[in-house]
């Protein structure tokens, strides 16, 4: 019982911690798009496609999902 009550109280607090990543992420992507876009259309694209995808998933509640969205276009950008 005592395990369950510890997760769950992780749960709660760790989706705000989520929720406020993703907003920090999405600008960072926004400020590396505005100052050092990629020179290959198809890495821009797929950028642009995951930081969208991103955005609706913050939106939508799902934010662990937001944070690895933004996560791999972040990855894209600086690989």
């Amino acid at each position: 019982m005592r395990r369950l009550l510890v997760l769950v109280a992780a749960a709660v607090i760790s989706t705000p911690l989520f929720a406020m990543h993703c907003p920090l992420d999405m600008a960072k992507i926004d400020e590396r798009l505005e100052s050092n876009p990629p020179t290959d259309a198809a890495v821009l694209e797929q950028v642009q496609s995951l930081r969208a995808e991103g955005q609706q998933l913050h939106e939508s509640g799902k934010h662990a999902e937001s944070v690895k969205a933004l996560g791999q276009a972040q990855s894209l950008l600086d690989g």
